[in-house]
């Protein structure tokens, strides 16, 4: 009852306003003066036609056009019987947030209207409460990087393509699921491109979304929810907005893992290249040497089927070899690699390994400046050897912005009382 004649007086309230975008006062009739609205996207006015009866709702509010930011669980439960005056007006699956405290006070008192036509003017935060600041890009977007790993085997690489299934491509639709934005408004970017079968354990990525999230750890245990078990978000963090994922890079680390036994190991198959030669560490070692250092590796790499024009000139800061039992791991650092670098690279050790090659025919290959010369002595190694570890950056670059929720590193269950039904 109490609700009814609430929105009966809105209602009243409206048809004396006539088209004109509605004050404070209606808000706070509702109990919802202290929630955000944010001003129009395209995408705001798609969500209002889908739904014709809402709309009818929202163009009498004067808010047609209008983003609706999605509530913190916390904003939730803590209003109950105001979700009930949304969901009256048919509005109750749209997005809101709370305004911070002295926000909403200003907001009551009249200091702040809905909006002046085209925009919502809503006071920003002044405050470093990591529940209320906010973290503008600069393009108004909020920008958010995650580390991710993933078993690469059944996978068409990262770059996006609908089918066959990619890395990006999977990730995209967990995010669209999960923030009801299109691809084009995501805006996923991954640090490197990895190669069908090609395996990552600290791939880096951003995304931008128009409005905040103010706890992390829901988000993350979301996105993983809807992602396939072998594809993980490991770490989620909002970013600068200066923050790019590709072009940022300061360096990337490659493994590629050789089992070098006579038999294969069956769980080591989809995660190791089998090479039942015994290899020659020591010549591996000295070869991989001759790599570190500025140099032109065009010998190293095979040709790309796009427009991106890339220098072959790239800095290798170092290229180990170490033993693990039956496991030969080839770790390499760069500035960046050129594609296929890392597994040309890996085919010509593997020749210097089982001693069919010297490994001064390194320094000879990377000379001759074409891909001909390391064709005549090598083939590329398979991809499910190869591994993304990891992507380094400046730490400055790595801050969060000021204000910006904690980072979530997943979310741990615990049993507090164990309870034995039999025993």
């Amino acid at each position: 009852m109490v609700c009814n004649s609430v929105y009966a007086a809105c209602i009243h309230t409206l048809l004396l306003l006539g088209p004109f975008r509605i004050g404070s006062r209606i808000w706070i009739m509702l109990g919802l003066a202290d929630f955000q609205f944010i001003s129009p996207t395209p995408r705001a006015a798609i969500a209002a036609a889908t739904s014709p009866h809402r709309l009818d709702n929202l163009d009498m509010l004067g808010l047609a056009d209008f983003r609706f930011v999605s509530p913190t669980p916390c904003a939730a439960a803590a209003s109950p019987h105001r979700l009930k005056n949304l969901d009256m007006l048919g509005l109750a699956d749209f997005r809101f947030a709370l305004l911070p405290p002295h926000a909403a006070a200003a907001f009551i008192e009249g200091n702040t209207s809905i909006g002046d036509g085209n925009h919502c003017t809503v006071p920003l935060p002044e405050d470093t409460d990591t529940n209320k600041a906010r973290m503008e890009t600069m393009n108004g977007a909020y920008k958010w990087r995650m580390v991710i790993a993933y078993d690469g085997t059944k996978f068409k690489g990262w770059q996006y393509q609908p089918s066959p299934p990619t890395i990006q491509c999977c990730i995209e639709n967990a995010l669209t699921c999960f923030t009801k934005l299109d691809r084009k408004e995501l805006s996923l970017v991954g640090a490197g491109r990895t190669d069908t079968g090609v395996h990552a354990w600290g791939q880096v990525a951003h995304f931008t979304t128009p409005f905040a999230y103010h706890c992390l750890e829901s988000i993350h245990s979301a996105i993983n929810g809807l992602l396939p078990h072998e594809i993980r978000v490991r770490e989620i963090s909002a970013a600068k907005p200066e923050f790019h994922a590709r072009t940022s890079t300061k360096s990337k680390i490659y493994h590629y893992k050789i089992y070098n036994g006579a038999v294969m190991d069956p769980f080591h198959n989809l995660y190791a290249y089998h090479s039942a030669y015994k290899l020659n560490s020591q010549a591996m070692r000295e070869a991989a040497k001759h790599f570190v250092g500025i140099h032109d590796f065009t010998s190293f790499a095979n040709a790309v089927h796009n427009d991106r024009v890339r220098s072959p000139i790239k800095k290798i800061m170092c290229f180990n070899v170490i033993e693990m039992d039956a496991i030969l791991q080839l770790e390499v650092e760069g500035t960046g690699f050129l594609y296929r670098q890392v597994r040309n690279m890996v085919a010509l050790l593997l020749q210097v390994g089982r001693e069919a090659l010297p490994p001064d025919i390194v320094p000879k290959i990377i000379a001759a400046k074409d891909r001909k010369e390391l064709a005549k002595v090598a083939l590329s190694a398979p991809p499910h050897g190869l591994y993304l570890m990891s992507v380094k950056y400046d730490e400055e670059m790595l801050k969060p912005p000021e204000g910006a929720p904690p980072i979530s590193f997943g979310r741990t269950h615990q049993i507090s009382k164990c309870k034995l039904l039999f025993y």
